[in-house]
């Protein structure tokens, strides 16, 4: 196929040039309708492609003309048998993969730390999940992976399992060895389903992890927003048929009932093009962007106070391999948390990082960044090392990882079980009926069907206490919980 080609976006550009004039939503009509400030600030262009799905545009949900050959340029791109645009990013693409291959009741082996969407997906199938534990950095305060290892003991338990779910790369950017657990679930006849929402870059260039579909997954949902030049919001959902463990039709049903019926065009047209754009020049672009990314671990090495960790880390089962374009930079030997770090960088720099957590911020180098943009986060970094660190009043932080969970109900059961609303901090021992998560990551904390620890909620409250974004629970402050009802026995 010739990956120059924008079947999509061509046909968009010729549906407005030729200046229709338009009896159907949007109801803005190219723009004459919008409010005026906005108008002139997005421009006349994008109005003018902010259709619906009328016949020379093709449909999202029964493809058959421009974004069909759009999606199949993707597929060859990608390396997928099969590839879905979403406009309901990849969490929609993620609840689409659990929901193609899980009934109510079938179990899915997951890691611990996915992300929130792997769990609403569950709650919606009603699946019931078997949790391996990630690979914990008692250095790092962050978890990595899951190992083989710890795979094998989860199919070995589980035979009947009807997927297994893995991270590549982690949002820290570090990967398991992806092949040997998708080898390992093929030969129990089980599908491999990959959480590839970090990883566009690794299907372009050979020294980034090797991406799902290289590996024989199954299934991956991948964010082309993230890192490749798309549109917030604009995903895709690749499809590998050759193992049998995946019907596309029904992948396109499930993507189908989860998709508004108003796609955005503006969504799709940018994820068209951003597939040409890294067919064709992935390679290269991919190398800027670890080119500056290895300079800037390099000079942020250098920082007294500071540590961005790269291929040192790697030799181990949970740490097989990394994107080096993910600059995680260890911070709690200045004495600050995370967030402390992210509102100064704000507050004295204007520079915003992807996340902080309690130990680190994590910056994304992508093709979008520049030799100017690196150096102005190095210069912010030296000066707040110099005054946290240099001085000799640094108080490091004592470096505390959650305490995993116990699970005592499917999670769909707690979700929707008789609860009642009880204070927090006096919850120990309670099932919690909803998420509590920090985002980003995104990753839950305590998640519907777990027994809540004290442990939980210390580590939450320390979170909350120093600003972290805690969300999740319908009480916004975290000082009341929804818990299910506990009954007593009848005598």
């Amino acid at each position: 196929m010739n990956q120059s080609n924008t079947p999509l976006f061509t046909a968009l550009k010729k549906h407005a040039q030729s200046n229709p004039v338009q009896f159907h939503i949007p109801g803005h009509k190219k723009g004459v309708g919008a409010d005026p400030e906005f108008r002139e600030f997005m421009g006349d262009n994008a109005f003018s492609i902010d259709m619906i799905n009328i016949a020379p545009l093709d449909d999202l949900h029964q493809p058959t003309g421009v974004i069909e050959e759009a999606q199949k340029l993707a597929a060859e791109a990608y390396g997928a048998d099969y590839t879905y645009y979403s406009v309901q990013g990849t969490s929609g693409a993620i609840i689409t993969m659990i929901m193609s291959i899980c009934l109510p009741g079938d179990k899915i082996i997951v890691p611990r730390n996915v992300h929130k969407s792997i769990m609403s997906a569950i709650i919606l199938s009603g699946a019931k999940p078997v949790f391996v534990s990630p690979v914990s950095d008692e250095n790092l305060g962050i978890h990595h992976g899951i190992t083989t290892k710890s795979v094998r003991r989860a199919l070995e338990r589980h035979p009947d399992a009807k997927g297994v779910l893995v991270i590549n790369p982690t949002y820290y950017g570090v990967c398991a060895d992806l092949k040997e657990i998708v080898d390992l679930a093929h030969s129990y006849n089980v599908p491999v389903l990959v959480d590839e929402a970090h990883g566009v870059l690794i299907h372009f260039h050979p020294d980034l992890p090797m991406s799902a579909m290289e590996a024989g997954a199954d299934m991956s949902a991948t964010s082309v927003h993230k890192l490749g030049g798309s549109l917030t919001q604009s995903s895709i959902l690749n499809v590998n048929t050759k193992n049998g463990y995946v019907n596309p039709q029904r992948v396109q049903t499930i993507f189908s009932m989860l998709t508004t019926t108003s796609t955005s065009y503006i969504l799709l047209a940018s994820l068209d093009t951003s597939r040409r754009n890294l067919a064709l020049n992935g390679y290269e672009i991919a190398q800027r962007a670890l080119d500056l990314a290895e300079y800037c671990r390099a000079e942020v090495n250098k920082i007294e106070g500071l540590y961005c960790f790269g291929s040192e880390i790697l030799g181990t089962e949970a740490t097989y391999n990394y994107d080096a374009t993910k600059i995680t930079i260890h911070i709690r030997h200045l004495g600050l948390t995370g967030y402390d770090v992210e509102n100064w960088l704000r507050e004295n720099y204007n520079i915003e990082v992807e996340l902080s957590d309690m130990y680190n911020i994590l910056c994304l180098v992508t093709p979008g960044d520049t030799k100017e943009d690196i150096e102005i986060l190095l210069k912010a970094l030296r000066e707040l090392a110099a005054i946290h660190y240099s001085t000799g009043q640094q108080h490091e932080l004592d470096v505390k990882i959650q305490e995993i969970p116990q699970l005592s109900l499917i999670p769909r059961d707690a979700f929707y079980g008789d609860t009642e609303v009880v204070p927090f901090k006096e919850s120990a021992g309670r099932i919690i009926a909803e998420f509590i998560y920090v985002y980003p990551p995104g990753i839950p904390i305590l998640l519907p069907g777990e027994v809540i620890s004290q442990d939980n909620i210390d580590y939450i409250v320390d979170h909350v206490e120093v600003g972290l974004p805690v969300k999740g629970p319908e009480d916004r402050t975290v000082h009341q919980v929804k818990v299910i009802v506990e009954t007593d026995a009848i005598s």
